[in-house]
């Protein structure tokens, strides 16, 4: 397991199985999208805190060849309307 900026990791990592990621609100930046589709993992797993910048990043990623998996909201701030989102992307 590698904890690391992806942008600065992923270029040096080779093949690789999956990708775990949990961006800023902002979600990633496009390069950021195209770089981990050229690694080529089976799966993709992101961590969404915003909802509108996960869509637009699955739109990215299906435009690169992956697909959502698994979309699992998850309630980590009770009585607040703040959700997280588990994504799991699959190489089609």
């Amino acid at each position: 397991m590698i904890c690391d900026d992806v942008r600065l990791a992923l270029p040096d990592l080779g093949a690789l199985d999956a990708v775990v990621v949990d961006p800023p609100r902002a979600g990633l930046h496009a390069d950021v999208v195209g770089s981990i589709a050229c690694a080529a993992p089976a799966r993709v797993v992101y961590v969404s805190c915003d909802p509108q910048t996960l869509a637009r990043d699955i739109a990215r990623f299906a435009a690169a060849g992956y697909v959502p998996e698994s979309v699992q909201p998850v309630d980590m701030f009770p009585q607040t309307y703040h959700v997280e989102t588990v994504c799991v992307l699959a190489r089609v």
